[in-house]
This record gives structure tokens, sequence and C-alpha cells, in this order.
């Protein structure tokens, strides 16, 4: 049974989705340290994987520093490996990789991407999956630093082009060169009719 809220018409807490290494471009770091800042000045929560390392330590600690309010949700294991981050406001420590990516899909209102790899990729591919599917109404938006998802978004407009997805489905997706503009985007975002057609989003919660 779905239970994450709507999320729909409010932008409380942002999931940010990032990798756990710096990566080898220095704008990468910096647009993070960006992210974190910014999320803090605009009064939002803060929500990510918990570590203290690469990207995700980077936001994190930029939001903390910020004075802002700072979740991590990291299965034991990891936290066990001396990877979480222990100055957060809070860290969730859950049982699997299934659990941290439910909790961070309901304490976030919207999922903002910055540079990473394939757990990173994962995580915002499913949560745009839920999102055209109507099991929520939260905005996915891409931060395109240095032309990173410039691929990706190729391979996404194939799928409308192929056949295999609505336009209004890939259109959906924010991107843009900054995590200011992304988030600007997500403040106007609506979410397009789920795709086969379910009941509004705001009547399945």
């Amino acid at each position: 049974m779905i239970t994450l809220t709507a999320g729909r018409g409010s932008l409380n807490s942002i999931c940010v989705y990032c990798g756990s290494a710096p990566g080898s471009d220095p704008a990468f770091h910096a647009e993070a340290i960006v992210a974190g800042a910014l999320i803090a000045r605009q009064g939002l929560t803060l929500v990510y994987g918990g570590g203290k390392v690469g990207l995700m330590g980077a936001v994190a600690d930029a939001a903390l520093a910020a004075g802002g309010k700072v979740i991590g949700v990291m299965p034991a294991d990891l936290v066990n490996q001396e990877i979480g981050h222990k100055g957060l406001t809070e860290l969730r420590i859950v049982n699997s990789m299934h659990e941290r990516k439910w909790a961070m899909a309901e304490l976030a209102d919207g999922f903002l991407c910055l540079p990473g790899g394939p757990g990173t990729f994962e995580e915002i591919f499913e949560q745009w999956t839920w999102a055209l599917l109507g099991f929520h109404a939260k905005p996915c938006g891409f931060v395109n630093v240095s032309g990173y998802y410039d691929p990706m978004r190729v391979v996404v407009q194939q799928m409308a082009d192929k056949a295999f997805l609505d336009q209004k489905y890939v259109d959906m997706l924010v991107y843009a060169d900054t995590s200011a503009e992304v988030i600007e985007a997500f403040r106007a975002y609506v979410p397009p009719p789920p795709k086969w057609g379910v009941a509004p989003v705001e009547q399945r919660y």
C-alpha cells in the first residue's frame, strides 16, 4: 500500500541525491556547498543519505554551517563502516537501502539531484517513476553542473521519441544549471496527470 504524502503545493524540505565521492570537477563540490547553504537560508530542511564523505558531506556541512536543519537517513551497515555524519540535526538509522529510500521520500517535498554515481541515478529515477505513476506529486530536478546530466537528458528524451513514454513525463523533470534555479522551479511545479489515470494524489492518502 502506498502511503507517501502527496507533497503538492508546499515546499518545506528537499531531499538531495548526490555522490559519496567528490568527483573530478571542482564545480561539483562548489555547487554542493551552494545547494546546502541555499536550502538552509530558505528555511527548508535538508534530507539526504546521511554520509560525511564526498558531495554528500559537503551539502550537509554547508547546510549546517548556515544554521539549517539536516536529517540524514542511513542503513546501520553503512553507519558501522564509519561513513555516517555525526554532526547532523538527526541521523535516522534504518535496516536496509529500501527502507532508507522510503524514509527519505516520505520526509521530502521535492528531490534535487546533484552529480553522482549509480546510486544517485537509481534514487532519482525511482522518485520520477513514482511521480509519473501518481504515487506522489513531488518535483524531481537535476542540477546540471558542467553539463553532467546532458547525456542522460538525451537518453530520457529518447524514451519519448521511441514511444516508451509520453512527452509530458519527460517534461515534468526540472533541469537547470544551478540549485537556486531548480528550487525556484520546484515552487512553481504543477504535476502532470498520472500515467494510468488513477485518482488525484490528494485523494489517495
